[in-house]
């Protein structure tokens, strides 16, 4: 079995007690069958309290105000006050580390959803790197397309290239990185897996000056088109885990689009001048967009041996930088053209813990990216 984990991994260490967002508010914590078995039967007054605690129907523990049962008026868990660390379900034990599995490898990766973990991405200047290790353990899946699983994985590692490529502006990179994946979409849809492998190779080989000059840039009003169409996918057509989500979206789009293309247009080049890619942080600002691109293609991009959906893999990490980023054009605004990094780190969270905590909202967003394969 091989492993793969990002370079920061293992620097990761929770805030507990003093984390801005708990993990243990807002969502539906899932109890796996081995931890349920272990609280069925505890004896005592603790006991009793972790039974009444649970639903056991849901296999899930029971919300108070949005808060597990469990969490105490420190923001720290009862469970693991009582009992150790040991008695932690399985989804309490990883959270914010994450793993994809495929036959033959385990993926780990932090989740943007912790704050700290939001931290550690966007302050990490240097390239992504992964360890990578083997043991003797051995699990087969069933139906498992090697041959598409291993052309995910060199196509990952041509991704990983032109995203670190410091030499590009980072649009032109989210530009190339698009066409790979559309054009190996269009392969899969045509039976020619076999042209992947070309494909792959030319990207390897070819002049990356060359290709770039079929790039066009996004001129403001086309962006302003585009982000309010997608502003109605994520008021109207996502669900909302928190009320206050539901909030800084209809604030967004008031204060972005409701005064019309021109106003937009002059906030956005403002703002690209102020802290984006034409201010003196331009640097800053291209790193950080690129860690917030390694973060979701690592994670997402190889999922797609499960369903064959390349392109909306790629869409969705394209649509979620793109996102954090306008949150952070908004804040920036709002806040009279102050943008902070707490604020960065706090909006990028904000934002997974809506997107990638729902499935109901992943799947809304697949079907909209492989309706749309031009929104890039």
């Amino acid at each position: 079995m091989r492993y793969l984990k990002p370079d920061f991994y293992d620097e990761f260490s929770c805030l507990a007690g003093a984390c801005p967002k708990t993990c243990c508010a807002g969502w539906q914590i899932v109890i796996d069958e081995t931890s349920l078995d272990k609280y069925e039967g505890l004896s005592g007054p603790f006991g009793n309290r972790i039974r009444n605690s649970i639903d056991w129907e849901e296999e899930i523990f029971f919300q108070y105000g949005s808060r597990c049962a469990f969490l105490n008026e420190e923001d720290l868990c009862e469970i693991q006050k009582e009992l150790g660390e040991s008695y932690l379900c399985d989804t309490c034990k990883m959270y914010p580390r994450h793993v994809e599995e495929y036959e033959g490898l385990r993926e780990y990766s932090l989740s943007l959803s912790c704050p700290k973990a939001a931290e550690m991405i966007l302050e990490n200047q240097k390239k992504v790197t992964f360890s990578e290790w083997e043991t003797e353990e051995e699990e087969e899946f069933e139906s498992f397309d090697f041959l598409m699983f291993t052309q995910l994985e060199d196509a990952r590692d041509i991704l990983y290239t032109i995203i670190q490529n410091r030499d590009l502006n980072f649009e032109k990179r989210a530009w190339m990185c698009a066409e790979l994946a559309k054009a190996m979409q269009e392969a899969v849809d045509e039976n020619q897996f076999f042209e992947i492998d070309a494909l792959l190779e030319q990207y390897r080989n070819q002049d990356i000056k060359l290709l770039c000059k079929k790039y066009k840039i996004e001129a403001p009003h086309a962006r302003y088109a585009r982000m309010k169409r997608e502003i109605r996918v994520l008021q109207e057509e996502l669900e909302h885990l928190e009320s206050a989500w539901s909030v800084t979206l209809e604030n967004l789009a008031e204060l972005l689009y409701q005064d019309g293309e021109e106003n937009y247009c002059r906030i956005y080049e403002e703002f690209q001048k102020g802290v984006g890619a034409k201010s003196d942080k331009k640097q800053e600002w291209e790193i950080q967009k690129e860690q917030l691109m390694m973060f979701f293609v690592y994670t997402y991009f190889c999922g797609a041996v499960y369903d064959d959906a390349i392109w909306s893999k790629m869409a969705l990490s394209l649509f979620s930088v793109e996102w954090i980023t306008e949150l952070w054009m908004y804040q920036w605004i709002s806040e009279k053209k102050t943008l902070t990094f707490e604020d960065k780190v706090e909006l990028a969270y904000r934002y997974a813990r809506e997107i990638e905590h729902s499935d109901l909202n992943l799947e809304r967003l697949e079907n909209y990216f492989t309706a749309d394969k031009h929104f890039v």
